[in-house]
C-alpha cells in the first residue's frame, strides 16, 4: 500500500482532531481506469481517468457528518475537517452511530493470499483496442450477424486506505480487466441483439477476445425471429446469466437498512425456511481472485465467511455497526462506503449451492415453459415480495428449445419462488456472485 495514501488518511484524522472532532475515520481512494470502444473496425471512444478522492467522517457525541474532496493540499485537508465538524454539530442525533471498539478491529491479514491485485503491468491502450477489434471481428464472422453494436475492453486499478481514531489503519489494491461485445442479427424492425463479456481480477484469466466475440454473435443469431410466448402458468428456467437477479432480490431483502426500517418482505423470516432444504447461500469476502474480495470491511472489522441461508434456513441479516445497534445484534462485518457517505451494509462474494443436473437436463424436465436469457425493467414490492419483470429468451416445447421469444412478463411472489427453485450445475465460479441456472415452477407469463 502506498505510503502517500496512508499519510493522507492520517493527516485527515489529525486535521479532524484539531478542528474539534471527538472521533473520526478517513478513507483515501486512488484509481486509474482505461476503456477502449470500437465500432465498424474504427476506434469509437478512448477514455482514461486518474483520481484521488478523500473522505472524512467526523463524530461529535451521537452526531456525525461526512465531507469529501479531491484536492490533497494541506489547506484543503484543514478546510474539509473544519467543514465536517461544523456540519456534525448541526446534524441530528443518532444513538447508533460510532466507530468500532478497538477489540473488534482486524489486526492482521494476508493480501498475497487473496490475490486481489494482478502484479502484471497495466496494458497499453493499443493492446486493449486490439482485444476489442478481435472480439468484433469474431462476432462479425458468425453467419447471420448483420452488425456489431459495439465491442470494448477496459482495465482498472484502485487502491484504498482506511484509518480511524480508534487505532485502525489498513489498505489494499484491486485490479480488473474486461472485454465485451454486443452483436445484432436482422434488419429494421426485425433486429435482435445479444452479447457477452468477461471480466477478471487477473489479466491472465481473461477469456480470449475471439471466444467472447463468437459467443456474442452466436447468441444474437439464436434470437432471430423472436416472438411473444403464450400467456399462462408455466415453469421458468432462469439462465445462469440472469439467475443472479433472483438471488439479488433476496440479498436486498436481508440488508440491515431494509430490516431496520421494516421495509423488507423478509422482515419476519429470520430462522424460517427460505430456500429448498439442502441449498445454502454463503458469503465469502476472502475468496481469492474474486471481484468483491476484501480483508476487512469499511469500519475495520475482519472479513469472515458466513452462511446467509444455511440448508434452506435464513440465518441472519447483513449488518454494519449502525444497523446492528438498531436491531440489538452484532455486525456481520458488512460495512461498505464511499468517500462521501457513512458506512452502510453491503454484500461481497456470494455463492449458492449448485445442483447435480445440467441446464440441458432441466430444460428436458420442464416440458413446456420459458428459458429466460435476458431481463428488463423491474417491479418488486419491497414489503410483500410481489414480483414482475419483463423478459426474453426461448420457448421450450417437449423438453427442447423451440423458438426465441421476447416482449413477455414474468410474475410471481419472491417468497414462493425461492422456496421452489431447482439449481443447475453451470455457475461460473470466478464471478463475485456464483449462481447457476434456476428452474422455478408455476410462474405467470403474460405474452401473446
Amino acid at each position: 500500500m502506498s505510503d502517500s495514501l496512508e499519510t493522507l488518511a492520517h493527516a485527515l484524522l489529525d486535521a479532524a482532531r484539531k478542528a474539534g472532532a471527538e472521533a473520526a475515520d478517513a478513507l483515501v481512494a486512488e484509481g486509474t481506469s482505461v476503456s477502449i470502444d470500437v465500432r465498424g473496425s474504427v476506434l469509437e471512444q478512448a477514455e482514461r481517468s486518474e483520481a484521488v478522492e478523500l473522505g472524512l467522517r467526523v463524530l461529535i457525541g451521537t452526531r456525525q457528518a461526512c465531507v469529501s474532496a479531491s484536492d490533497t493540499r494541506a489547506e484543503t485537508l484543514s478546510a474539509v475537517a473544519e467543514r465536517a465538524v461544523a456540519m456534525a454539530r448541526e446534524a441530528p442525533e443518532d444513538a447508533t452511530v460510532g466507530l468500532a471498539d478497538p477489540s473488534q478491529l482486524a489486526t492482521s491479514w494476508d493480501l498475497a493470499a487473496l490475490e486481489m491485485a494482478d502484479p502484471t503491468d497495466e496494458p497499453d491502450p493499443a493492446e486493449l483496442e486490439n482485444d476489442a477489434r478481435r472480439a468484433e471481428s469474431a462476432a462479425l464472422a458468425v453467419k447471420g450477424v448483420s452488425q456489431v453494436q459495439g465491442a470494448g475492453a477496459g482495465y482498472g486499478r484502485n487502491r484504498i486506505h482506511l484509518a480511524a481514531t480508534n487505532g485502525f489503519s489498513g489498505g489494499y489494491a484491486r485490479t480488473s480487466r474486461a472485454t465485451h461485445c454486443v452483436a445484432i442479427t436482422g434488419e429494421g424492425t426485425k433486429m435482435e441483439r445479444d452479447g457477452f463479456g468477461d471480466g477478471r481480477v487477473w489479466q491472465a484469466d481473461l477469456m480470449r477476445p475471439e471466444e467472447i466475440g463468437r459467443t456474442a454473435g452466436e447468441r444474437a443469431v439464436e434470437r432471430a425471429g423472436a416472438r411473444k410466448p403464450r400467456t399462462g402458468a408455466y415453469p421458468v428456467l432462469y439462465d445462469e446469466r440472469v439467475a443472479a437477479s433472483l438471488i439479488g432480490h433476496l440479498l436486498g431483502a436481508v440488508n440491515g437498512n431494509a430490516i431496520a426500517r421494516g421495509a423488507s418482505w423478509l422482515r419476519d423470516a429470520l430462522g424460517e425456511s427460505l430456500l429448498p432444504e439442502g441449498l445454502s447461500l454463503i458469503e465469502d469476502p476472502l475468496r481469492p481472485r474474486a471481484g468483491s474480495t476484501r480483508p476487512f470491511d469499511a469500519e475495520g472489522l475482519p472479513a469472515t465467511a458466513r452462511a446467509i441461508v444455511d440448508r434452506g434456513v435464513l440465518t441472519g441479516w447483513t449488518l454494519d455497526l449502525g444497523t446492528a445497534r438498531k436491531l440489538g445484534m452484532e455486525s456481520t462485518a458488512s460495512a461498505s462506503r464511499g468517500t462521501s457517505s457513512p458506512p452502510s451494509p453491503g454484500i461481497t462474494n456470494v455463492a449458492l449451492t449448485q445442483g447435480k443436473k445440467s441446464r440441458a437436463d432441466l430444460i428436458a424436465e420442464m416440458g413446456t415453459g420459458l428459458l429466460v436469457t435476458s431481463m428488463m425493467g423491474s417491479s418488486v414490492n419491497p414489503t410483500t415480495g410481489d414480483y414482475s419483470r419483463g423478459a426474453a429468451g426461448f420457448w421450450v416445447e417437449g423438453g427442447e428449445i423451440a423458438y426465441p421469444v421476447n416482449e413477455c412478463t414474468i410474475a410471481g411472489n419472491l417468497r414462493d419462488m425461492l422456496r421452489r427453485i431447482i439449481p443447475a450445475n453451470d455457475a461460473r465460479l470466478h464471478l463475485s456472485t456464483v449462481v447457476p441456472s434456476l428452474l422455478v415452477e408455476g410462474l405467470t407469463l403474460a405474452g401473446a
